[in-house]
């Protein structure tokens, strides 16, 4: 199997999504996906590179190797095509895979040739599996092209020999075409005749197969121009564009069968996890809190390798190794967990998903960056799924990169759907004491419950005093303002439950002593609701599936004025409602000018349902009115003159 897009000249997407050997993710009937936006970019902008031939070659023998012979040409349109083309990456594994014959040439514009020597030609350790020596076979043979220039072409064709299947007996593989415009792609896949292929091509032409000599080969082949950009806070282009996905394994429950096989492990039965495991639990009787507890010390204690599952072998390590050397990838966190689980009566099984901004999968099984390559836990007697390789995340709660989607469970064999919906609530409390300079102080007081707390709790547990105190002074210039912040916290050795954080500082020259002084009408500083709204209106028309993440909000702020001060202008209050299918936004402002007190009070209140993780386009036009009129009130004014 093989997760590398075709051409192996991905730019080490791997890398940026950090993302583990063996996940999962959600399920093929997300509904929000059901309308696809518009294919071909309307931008007359060149694009800054196009693959003009891409032929990869699959052998593939019954018990699963495989050779891979690649042949792929980029030519560079603009500057920034050259810095996209310039080095590419072949992954490789180099326990069980050799690269043989590899050419790579830089042909000018004129046409002329230049063969890349063997001095810009080497291999490097993948960063992500760096320090974790149970990890260190993943390498990246790396190759820069010299004398690029726009208009260039670079050609890199290589042979991959994989002698040891990363799962016995079975291939699969999952294409993604990259944004650039593609003349012309075609993959290839040779298997025995007697050995079907199962493939889910969209977007994707379909060659009639073609059986000799006992073999059979299937073509797909592929040309598109120019995609539209993918506009701010839209899930991936794989949730509706075109992908295939190619595989031996007939169906979801055999796939399952076949991890759950290879996940076998004596180990985890033994007395080593068992004493562990009791130490863990002592004194509770409760399924939940021991599952908790177990929950706990496994993500702040076992550190996460991010690999793709699917890069290596589809397997965890024992749980007794796992236990001992303290780290492992995401299909390693599950083995460990499950296994304490066990030891201490709590029934959990892997679940298989996709992690990231993917919410379908496509109708036959494989492993793919965008598609299988994550694996978490689920409890079954407790209906809750954890994901302990996450380190931030609450028991009970999930990372929103999981949430949602399909998840294939092991030892049942069967695809079902993570929560869309969690609790998230924020409540925040802002007092602004201006004096006579027209200086103020300020105290910020903000309250997260819910699926926020931990993640924000953690974000402190693991920062330095200083990196602490930088948070702080950042939220007050991200608000527009300037002056000096002090930040303290609830205990940080909670492990759930709300968590509060409280800022206080000074804020200059937030009144001005002479003229006109409009102040912001701020309820808290970034984070609270304006922060969301601007989220969702990052494009004024939205084309595209986009994530809506919703949430309750209560925000109160005091601002107290000077004698000097005269209020002229204080916003109107506000109410808004607005609602789309099953997505409903609440939201109400009001604010009070008490002249005895000098005192400016306001209260805003949001309230975002939307009833799962992804919204259409057709959603967000019903609500853009309304969502661009508490975009006004979050952004008002209070309008101050100097007497």
């Amino acid at each position: 199997m093989s997760v590398t897009r075709p051409g192996g000249f991905a730019r080490i997407f791997a890398l940026a999504l950090a993302l583990c050997v063996a996940s999962a993710t959600r399920a093929a009937s997300a509904q929000p996906v059901t309308t696809p936006p518009p294919d071909s970019s309307t931008e007359a902008d060149t694009p800054p590179a196009t693959l003009e031939r891409d032929v990869h070659v699959f052998v593939v023998q019954k018990d699963g190797s495989v050779e891979e012979h690649d042949d792929s040409t980029l030519r560079a349109n603009t500057g920034a095509g050259v810095d996209a083309i310039a080095q590419r990456y072949v992954w490789f594994n180099k326990d069980i895979e050799t690269i043989t014959g590899l050419v790579a040439q830089t042909v000018d514009p004129d046409g002329s040739a230049h063969a890349v020597g063997p001095a810009n030609i080497r291999d490097v350790q993948e960063p992500r599996s760096a320090g974790a020596p149970t990890f260190e076979d993943g390498v990246l043979r790396t190759v820069i092209f010299p004398g690029v220039q726009p208009g260039s072409r670079v050609r890199l064709a290589f042979s991959k020999r994989r002698t040891k299947p990363l799962q016995a007996g079975t291939f699969s593989y999952f294409a993604v075409p990259e944004d650039q415009p593609t003349q012309f792609q075609r993959l290839i896949f040779d298997l025995p005749a007697d050995v079907p292929l199962y493939a889910d091509a969209r977007g994707y032409t379909a060659q009639p197969p073609v059986t000799e000599n006992g073999r059979t080969r299937y073509a797909f082949d592929y040309a598109h121009g120019p995609y539209a950009p993918l506009e701010a806070g839209a899930i991936a282009r794989v949730n509706w564009g075109a992908r295939l996905m190619v595989t031996t394994v007939p169906g979801f429950a055999a796939f399952a069968a076949r991890y759950r096989e290879s996940a076998a492990d004596p180990s985890a039965t033994g007395p080593a996890i068992a004493a562990f495991a009791q130490s863990l639990t002592v004194g509770a009787s409760d399924p939940r809190e021991k599952a908790a507890r177990i929950y706990d010390w496994m993500r702040l204690n076992i550190r996460y390798v991010a690999l793709f599952l699917g890069e290596t072998e589809a397997a965890p390590h024992r749980a007794a190794d796992i236990l001992r050397d303290r780290y492992g990838d995401c299909k390693d966190h599950v083995a460990l967990f499950t296994a304490l689980l066990a030891a201490v009566g709590v029934r959990a099984e892997a679940a298989l998903v996709s992690l990231g901004p993917v919410y379908s999968l496509p109708d036959v099984p494989g492993y793919g960056a965008e598609a299988i390559n994550h694996v978490i836990a689920y409890l079954p007697d407790l209906n809750v799924f954890a994901d302990t390789s996450s380190g931030g995340v609450a028991f009970g709660f999930l990372p929103a990169g999981v949430m949602d989607r399909p998840a294939l469970l092991v030892d049942d064999g069967v695809l079902v759907r993570t929560p869309a919906t969690q609790p998230r609530a924020r409540s925040a409390r802002l007092e602004i004491d201006v004096n006579a300079e027209g200086n103020a102080a300020f105290r910020y007081h903000v309250d997260d419950a819910g699926a926020s707390a931990e993640p924000e709790r953690n974000t402190f547990r693991r920062a330095t005093r200083q990196v602490a105190q930088q948070i702080a002074a950042q939220r007050v210039r991200l608000t527009g303002l300037a002056g000096t912040a002090r930040l303290s916290t609830s205990a940080l050795d909670a492990t759930s439950g709300p968590f509060g954080t409280r800022i206080e500082g000074t804020l200059d020259h937030f009144v001005w002593r002479d003229g006109t002084t409009a102040l912001p009408a701020l309820s808290s500083l970034s984070g609270g609701i304006a922060t969301q709204i601007d989220t969702w209106l990052a494009v004024p028309r939205r084309t595209q599936p986009w994530a809506c993440v919703g949430g309750e909000y209560e925000e109160d702020a005091q601002i107290a004025l000077p004698a000097f001060a005269r209020v002229t202008d204080l916003p109107r209050d506000t109410d808004v409602s607005t609602q789309a299918d099953a997505a409903r936004i609440v939201y109400s402002a009001h604010y009070v000018f008490d002249p005895l007190t000098r005192t400016v009070q306001i209260a805003r209140r949001l309230s975002a349902r939307f009833g799962q993780q992804v919204c259409s386009a057709q959603q967000f036009e019903q609500m853009r009115d309304a969502l661009v009129r508490i975009q006004r009130d979050t952004h008002a004014q209070i309008v101050v003159r100097a007497r």
